[in-house]
């Protein structure tokens, strides 16, 4: 099990892949959204706002604690957070597999694909 800040690394890392994609495709591919990454493994979640610049206002908070619906919602172990974030965990066979569950509407989906 990977700890909260390597979760936090791992987020910042996909940040970083995010921006390091031209202006012109992240135009393309990003529409501001209210994002939570929920990791059970570690009764905690991400919060954070994926915007033009990247991901912003990063917190985590305990899973006890009441939020506000987020538009897109993602569900992944810290392990697989991490190996996702390295490079070691192929998207596309994650979601396959389950190993990461996303609840958004079907134009976030195929947008957000892209991202990782």
């Amino acid at each position: 099990m990977s700890s909260i800040d390597s979760c936090l690394v791992g987020i910042e890392k996909i940040n970083q892949r995010i921006l390091a994609e031209p202006e012109e495709e992240r135009r393309k591919h990003i529409r501001e959204r209210s994002v939570s990454v929920v990791v059970p493994d570690l009764a905690t979640a991400f919060d954070m706002r994926l915007t033009l610049d990247g991901l912003a206002d990063v917190a985590h908070r305990s899973l006890a604690l009441p939020s506000p619906k987020p538009q897109v919602r993602i569900t992944v172990d810290s392990d697989g957070l991490v190996a996702l974030a390295e490079g070691r965990l192929d998207a596309t066979h994650a979601l396959l597999t389950r190993r990461v569950r996303v609840e958004a509407a079907v134009g976030d989906l195929l947008r957000m694909r892209r991202l990782l």
